[in-house]
């Protein structure tokens, strides 16, 4: 059975922690905490389960949303913005990008929230009656894993935050910002400590919870970018390589054998290759009566569609999603990092070529194909063909569909992801999703292994690696043709092969974070984006909120301070 986090009200514990940054600076003071659940709550049995289960919740605001879209994936060399978006600053790097940004603030601070309960979990399951020994270690081993994977997302995306590791009762004023040796210090610690406590398998007894194999994925995740950082140890990149190694022998992870069913909704999301899910619930009600169980869904597939619905024949549905046109993939994307459409399938699986005519039908004139002036459609036959590639005018007028080829995508026509494609949402206006997030997956754990072996000098090991990932999403008969041999297997190779693996998966960001090439990368890759970005924004501005709300200086200003070019 599917690990369900709280269902109700028991996220109050975190709001100490949100008050850190969630008052003004006279009502923080005055603030009194009022629950309709006591604080003495977690001392009992059925409180620590609630408190253990509601640390997870934060996940949701960040793993499945725009929030977390918006941080990871705008702005890259892979995808720049469409016709839409509330947060294009994510997207142009202008001045848009602010410390007053509501995604910024709610990520910085429903993280926080799950950090303080992490750690009132850790500090009081010692006291609790009618849990086991072992439940304890493994709950808290649980909290580790969680508390540090929060603090590797904030220190990620805003440098040194406020590193507490103790339970923040009260309100309080006073804050600092961690150093980079202190924040990765802490991070590793937690997991290396959670490791022997959590379930040692590939999926939890109680499916949705931390196990080692996803704190050992994390850690490799961790030391590669460690190794990139002004901390840096000479073993940071071999500590990467045997964790990620452990992930993929020693728990019976599997890459599934077609890369399309790793993202097949419903059963098929519990699958061989996935070492960490994020749960959403397919269940309206939970959804809108209680945010806190499911947030607003998984709603990423609403983000990367492109405005079928207004086109000659067709109306919006459920199959084909609410097009939001948020995010566009960029030419290098689909010219270079997918330019092989012959051998590897990823292309034909990741986009959507065609759209059938879900109208009554009927001769339409609205046409964006420029080789005919009207279409003729019943119901089910192809309107929209997207074939990747350009045709010639003669070409397009032959068939009695349109036809959209790059030289017509626009920023509201382009190629659509249909990783996250929610067909089982109840209506065609429903907006959260019910599909889990695929957090971690075995097919990255190859990938970083395959870039620390590179960093390391083992060549042959990591065309290996590469290797497994490439014959998995080679078309039937073509595996022999997608291998590479050990000229291939350089960094440049490694950064286009995550691209076709991983593409709009929330690492993109990262990634070029790491490798030290975010502003150079964009700059070429991206038109849109090359305009504003500088080195400042490998950082995102810390919340303004956070900034008003800590202690002021000798000098008056905060003790907290915004991150350099904001």
């Amino acid at each position: 059975m599917k690990h369900k986090y709280l269902t109700k009200s028991f996220r109050a514990l975190g709001i100490v922690a949100l008050l850190l940054v969630g008052q003004s600076c006279k009502d923080l003071l005055e603030e009194k905490v009022i629950s309709s659940i006591s604080d003495d709550y977690l001392a009992t049995t059925a409180g620590f389960n609630s408190a253990v289960n509601s640390a997870y919740s934060s996940l949701r605001n960040f793993y499945g949303t725009e929030r977390g879209l918006s941080m990871t994936e705008y702005g890259t060399d892979l995808y720049s913005a469409g016709a839409d978006g509330s947060f294009k600053g994510f997207h142009f790097y202008d001045s848009q990008l602010i410390g007053t940004v509501s995604i910024i603030q709610e990520v910085w601070e429903e993280l926080y929230k799950g950090i303080n309960t992490c750690n009132a979990v850790i500090e009081r399951a010692a006291a609790v009656p009618g849990v086991s020994d072992a439940i304890k270690t493994q709950r808290v081993a649980e909290m580790k894993f969680l508390r540090a994977h929060y603090y590797f997302i904030l220190f990620q995306q805003f440098g040194g935050v406020d590193l507490r590791l103790t339970e923040t009762i009260l309100p309080t004023k006073t804050t600092k910002r961690a150093s980079e040796a202190e924040m990765y210090a802490a991070i590793i610690k937690d997991l290396e400590e959670s490791l022997p406590g959590l379930e040692n398998k590939a999926k939890s007894s109680d499916y949705g919870r931390a196990t080692k194999a996803a704190a050992e994925h994390l850690l490799a995740k961790v030391y590669l970018a460690k190794a990139t950082s002004t901390v840096k140890a000479a073993d940071d990149y071999a500590k990467a390589a045997t964790y990620a190694q452990n992930v993929i022998s020693n728990y019976g992870f599997k890459l599934l054998p077609d890369f399309a069913s790793v993202f097949v909704q419903g059963a098929g999301e519990i699958n061989d290759e996935v070492i960490f899910a994020v749960q959403y619930t397919s269940d309206p009600l939970t959804n809108i009566s209680d945010p806190t169980t499911n947030g607003n869904g998984n709603n990423l597939h609403l983000l990367f569609g492109m405005q079928y619905d207004v086109q000659a024949g067709m109306q919006r549905d459920i199959q084909y999603d609410r097009p939001f046109k948020r995010l566009k993939p960029t030419t290098y994307a689909l010219e270079t990092v997918f330019k092989d459409r012959v051998n590897d399938s990823r292309y034909k699986k990741t986009f959507r070529d065609t759209w059938l005519c879900n109208t009554t039908g009927g001769t339409f004139t609205n046409v964006f194909d420029n080789s005919k002036k009207s279409v003729t459609f019943k119901a089910g036959d192809t309107t929209i063909f997207v074939p990747g590639v350009e045709w010639t005018l003669a070409q397009r007028a032959a068939k009695p569909y349109q036809v959209l080829v790059p030289s017509l995508y626009s920023l509201s026509l382009f190629p659509t992801l249909v990783k996250f494609m929610d067909p089982l949402r109840p209506d065609k206006t429903y907006e959260a999703g019910s599909r889990d997030y695929l957090a971690f997956r075995l097919a990255d754990t190859y990938l970083m292994l395959a870039e620390a072996q590179i960093k390391l000098g083992k060549t042959a090991d990591a065309v290996t690696s590469i290797n497994m990932v490439r014959r998995r999403a080679a078309f039937s008969g073509k595996e022999s043709a997608m291998e590479i041999t050990a000229a291939d297997a350089t960094m440049d190779f490694l950064m286009e092969e995550r691209g076709r693996e991983l593409l709009g998966e929330q690492t993109r960001w990262l990634d070029l974070k790491r490798w030290g090439n975010l502003v150079d990368r964009v700059k070429k890759f991206n038109p849109e984006a090359a305009v504003n970005i500088k080195e400042t924004n490998n950082l995102r501005p810390i919340p303004q909120t956070q900034i008003d709300r800590s202690d002021k200086g000798t000098d008056g200003a905060s003790v907290f301070p915004q991150n350099p070019g904001y």
